[in-house]
C-alpha cells in the first residue's frame, strides 16, 4: 500500500478517536472543567457582538482579564458557522488533531523518511490525551495544534532562510502566545538555539530572518497589547490570569500529594466560616497524621487573595479587583518560595516535573476519582516511557549526523520545563509539545529496531560462513 494510504488509515484511526472522545466527554461537559464556560461566553459574546468581553450588555464595557483572545476567536468563527453548538467545537478539534498527525508525519517524513514518519503520525493518531481535551471547549489542543505548526515551520525556515518563512514562523508563534501566554518568550528560545548553532559551527539564520520573525510576531501582538494598556493601563500579554497566581500555587505545590492539597482547596473553597474551616482542616491533618500549620496557612492566603476579586459585585469592579489580586498572588508567593526549605524546593522540582511531562490522566473528570490507583500509575509509566523514548530520539538524531533538527526538537522541550517550573504544574501544560515527545520516541523506536535487525543479520551471517 502507498504511503498516501497508510497516511489515510491514520487519519480516519485519528478521526475515530476524537469521535469516541466526544461520546465518552459528554456527560462532563457542562458539569466539569469550569474553564470551559469562559470560553463558551467569550465565544458567544464574540459571535453576536463583535466584543471581547464576557458582558456584552454591562452599560459600561468590562474587559477580560484572564483570557487571551486567540481561541475564542476559533470558538467564535464556529459559533457562527454552526450555531453555538460544543458538538460543532468538538468536531472542529477533532479536525485539528487529524491534522496534528499531518504535521507530526511531515516533521518526521523530512527528518527520518516516510516509515518512520507513518509510525510517528500513528502514534499520535494513538495518543489519547489530545483528543480527550479536544471534546472539551478549551484551548489544548488549538494550541498543540498551533505549536506544531511552529514547530514544523520552524525546520522549513531553518533550511530554506526565507525572511518571509520567518515572518510567517512569528506570525504563527504570535497566535500561540495569545492562545497560551506562557509561549511569549519562545521566540526568544528559538534565538537562543540559533546562537549555540552559530558557536558549535552549524549554519544559522541570520540576524534579517530573526528580524522578520520578531517583527511579524510583534506586529501580530499589538493590538492585544493595545487592548490591554487602553482598558487596563498595563502593556501585558496577560493582564491578571498570569503568573501570579500560577507562582503562588506552585509555592504550594509538592507540600503535600495532590489529592489532599485538592481536599484543601475544595474546603477553602466552600467553607466561608473560618472556624468551621479550620476544624474541618485539622480533621484532614489529623487523619494524614502531619503538622496542620502548613495547612491552615495555604487555606487563609486561598481565602483571603481570592476574596479580593470575588467580593465585588460589578463586572467592571471586579475585573479591576483581578488585576490586584494577581498582583497580591505574587508578592505572597514571591514570601513563600523565601522561607522554602532546600528539601522542599528538591521535591518541587522532582515532582513538579514528572506532573508536566507525565502526569496525564485520559478518564473523565468525573470519574478519576474512582479510579484504580493501578490504572492512573500504568497512564504515568506508559508517558514517563515516552518521554524517556524523546530524549533517546534526540540522542539518536544527534549522533546520526542530524544536530540542527536535535536542536530544535529539544528547545520546545527545555523551554516548557523551564517556563513552568517556578509555577503551578499541570500535564495539560505540556500537550502543545506532545507531539514532539511522540515523533522523537518513534524515531528512537525505529533506530533501535533497525540496530536490532542489523545484529540478527551478522549472527546470520556468522552462522552460515
Amino acid at each position: 500500500m502507498r504511503v498516501s494510504r497508510w497516511l489515510a488509515v491514520v487519519c480516519v484511526i485519528a478521526a475515530l478517536h476524537g469521535a469516541a472522545f466526544i461520546v465518552y466527554q459528554r456527560p462532563d461537559w457542562a458539569t466539569a472543567w469550569s474553564d470551559q464556560d469562559g470560553y463558551r461566553r467569550l465565544g458567544e459574546s464574540l459571535a453576536r457582538t463583535g466584543k471581547f468581553t464576557r458582558f456584552p450588555d454591562a452599560p459600561t464595557f468590562v474587559p477580560e482579564v484572564i483570557r487571551t483572545p486567540a481561541y475564542p476567536i476559533f470558538v467564535a468563527a464556529i459559533y457562527k458557522v454552526a450555531g453555538e453548538s460544543q458538538t460543532a467545537v468538538a468536531l472542529a478539534q477533532t479536525v485539528l488533531f487529524v491534522l496534528i498527525c499531518l504535521l507530526v508525519f511531515a516533521i518526521t517524513r523530512s527528518i527520518a523518511g516516510d516509515g518512520v514518519a507513518l509510525g510517528a503520525a500513528a502514534l499520535t493518531a494513538l495518543f489519547p490525551s489530545i483528543p480527550y481535551f479536544g471534546a472539551l471547549v478549551m484551548t489544548e489542543v488549538w494550541t498543540t495544534f498551533l505549536f506544531t505548526a511552529g514547530v514544523w515551520l520552524t525546520l522549513r525556515a531553518w533550511r530554506d532562510r526565507s525572511p518571509w518563512r520567518f515572518a510567517a514562523l512569528g506570525f504563527v508563534l504570535a497566535a500561540t502566545a495569545l492562545s497560551r501566554p506562557a509561549f511569549a518568550l519562545y521566540p526568544f528560545a528559538l534565538i537562543a538555539a540559533g546562537a549555540m548553532a552559530a558557536i558549535a559551527g552549524m549554519r544559522a539564520p541570520r540576524p534579517v530572518q530573526w528580524a522578520a520573525m520578531l517583527a511579524a510576531f510583534a506586529i501580530a501582538l499589538a493590538p492585544w497589547l493595545a487592548y490591554n494598556y487602553v482598558n487596563l493601563g498595563r502593556i501585558t500579554l496577560s493582564p491578571a490570569g498570569g503568573v501570579g497566581r500560577g507562582l503562588w500555587e506552585g509555592s504550594w505545590q509538592a507540600t503535600w500529594p495532590g489529592r489532599i492539597q485538592n481536599e484543601l482547596t475544595h474546603l477553602a473553597d466552600d467553607i466561608e466560616d473560618r472556624r468551621e474551616l479550620d476544624a474541618q482542616v485539622r480533621a484532614v491533618a489529623a487523619r494524614e497524621r502531619v503538622d496542620p500549620g502548613p495547612m491552615l496557612e495555604y487555606v487563609h492566603q486561598w481565602e483571603d487573595i481570592r476574596e479580593i476579586w470575588t467580593r465585588p459585585t460589578d463586572p467592571g469592579e471586579r475585573a479591576a479587583a483581578r488585576v490586584a489580586a494577581d498582583q497580591e498572588y505574587g508578592r505572597v508567593a514571591i514570601a513563600n518560595v523565601r522561607r522554602d526549605s532546600i528539601a522542599h524546593l528538591v521535591s518541587r522540582l522532582a515532582r513538579g516535573v514528572f506532573v508536566l511531562w507525565a502526569g496525564d490522566i485520559p478518564i473523565r473528570y468525573s470519574e478519576i476519582n474512582q479510579t484504580a490507583p493501578i490504572v492512573i500509575r500504568l497512564c504515568w509509566a506508559v508517558q514517563a516511557v515516552l518521554v524517556a523514548g524523546a530524549i533517546a530520539g534526540l540522542v539518536v538524531l544527534a549522533r546520526g549526523g542530524r544536530s540542527v533538527e536535535a536542536l530544535l526538537l529539544a528547545a520546545p522541550l527545555l523551554y516548557i520545563t523551564a517556563v513552568h517550573f517556578p509555577l503551578l504544574t499541570e500535564a495539560r501544560q505540556s500537550l502543545p509539545a506532545k507531539p514532539v515527545v511522540l515523533l522523537l520516541a518513534a524515531i528512537a523506536v525505529a533506530h533501535a529496531f533497525d540496530r536490532s535487525l542489523a545484529g540478527k543479520a551478522q549472527v546470520h551471517e556468522r552462522q552460515h560462513l
